[in-house]
């Protein structure tokens, strides 16, 4: 038996549009040269051409959010309480069992950009793709912005999951699920307009309210889920060990076995 991995997350970087203005990563490199002076304040004495090559190390300084990057929101980012009153779980208070697990992959490329999916949606692909959901499964969907990260339509693309289909999936006992969108709502610049039309302020944010209700975690930033099956595969996401945060980056990777 042989197995593949397969990278489902962005990188951190500069000068590439993941996030809305303001919100972007920043990366600052310090080379081997320019800690030259920062390893000789340790040693007195030390000068930069004793050091092998007159090199030091190189270090990265970064000024970063919690939902830069592809990481896993836990459900005090959604809302301070879940499943109907209690406190919501911070991202170090994730159970490690939920975070490698059998994956699914739903493909909803074919929606519109700001489209909203459903219930029956979901049940219809979970039809065509001859899967029955089981208690833990990461369900992953597949959209149109994950071929736009980059570009300047990136955060504006693709669908999201509505609050009716989030809660299908967690009442089959799903608790993480993702997106290769940027959030797993629609694009806010298409949430706005049905605001603005209807009024209805429960239009917003609809499918990550749905934490308060019932508990789950989702990933966002996926990247290359065009890569995988429907299903037969392992996703590991862990994410980063941050306390009392909202979230936490992570190396998501799907594993098959062949």
């Amino acid at each position: 038996m042989s197995r593949q991995f397969i990278d489902l997350s962005i990188f951190l970087e500069n000068d590439v549009i993941s996030d809305p203005p303001g919100a972007r990563p920043h990366i600052e490199y310090v080379t081997h040269q320019d800690s030259v002076d920062s390893i000789a304040s340790f040693f007195p004495g030390l000068t930069g051409d004793q050091l092998p090559d007159g090199e030091g190390w190189a270090v990265e300084k970064i000024n970063l959010s919690t939902h830069n990057g592809t990481h896993l929101d836990a459900p005090w980012h959604f809302h301070s309480t879940m499943d109907k009153g209690q406190k919501s779980l911070t991202i170090d208070e994730i159970p490690l069992e939920w975070c490698f697990q059998n994956g699914v992959k739903l493909d909803f490329r074919h929606f519109e950009d700001g489209y909203v999916v459903t219930a029956n949606d979901i049940k219809r692909e979970l039809e065509r793709i001859n899967y029955s959901l089981r208690p833990l499964d990461i369900v992953v969907v597949n959209t149109s912005a994950g071929k736009k990260y980059g570009s300047e339509d990136y955060v504006s693309s693709g669908c999201g999951v509505g609050y009716e289909a989030t809660i299908f999936l967690l009442e089959q006992g799903v608790k993480i699920t993702g997106t290769d969108g940027w959030s797993w709502d629609a694009p806010f610049v298409h949430t706005k307009d049905k605001y603005l039309e209807t009024g209805d302020a429960s239009l917003i944010w609809e499918g990550h309210k749905a934490g308060k209700d019932m508990c789950y975690c989702h990933l966002e930033k996926l990247h290359n889920l065009e890569a995988l099956p429907s299903h037969g595969f392992m996703i590991s996401c862990f994410p980063h060990k941050i306390r009392a945060a909202s979230a936490g980056w992570t190396r998501a990777v799907a594993i098959i076995d062949e």
